[in-house]
């Protein structure tokens, strides 16, 4: 397996049947120019397998964090460790630009995620509820 940092919006195209929904070349490339924004691939075989992609976020009184925002494997290659080797490489970029920590919201029953989490050295914080706005 080898994890790439997504620098293309063929990349993302390439892998888009790892998202939720078609690929929109306007939005990848809005998000891949974005300062603060990142997604690494996770590739087997050259084939994407799985994605993690995070949000920096910065507060006046606390600095900046990395917001996990989605990680997703291909099912057929899910409990192989990539996805906790995806949010480690996360964690790891965060480390290196400056952030103080890392959080994700998670349904406390989706037990693959929180093992992963939990692998890649997340520790749960107590039974949070995320609340949503739809816009649309």
């Amino acid at each position: 397996m080898d994890i790439r940092r997504a620098t293309s919006v063929t990349e993302l195209a390439t892998a888009e049947q790892l998202f939720d929904h078609p690929v929109r070349p306007e939005w990848a490339e809005r998000f891949l120019t974005a300062s603060g924004h990142h997604l690494f691939l996770a590739y087997a075989d050259d084939v994407p397998v799985g994605f993690v992609s995070g949000v920096e976020t910065v507060h006046p009184d606390k600095g900046t964090e990395m917001f996990l925002y989605e990680l997703g494997v291909a099912e057929p290659y899910r409990r192989r460790g990539i996805g906790r080797a995806l949010v480690r490489r996360l964690a790891e970029l965060g480390r290196d630009r400056g952030c103080y920590g890392m959080w994700v919201g998670v349904d406390t029953g989706n037990e693959a995620a929180l093992a992963a989490y939990r692998g890649a050295g997340g520790t749960e914080d107590g039974g949070c509820t995320v609340v949503n706005w739809d816009f649309t």
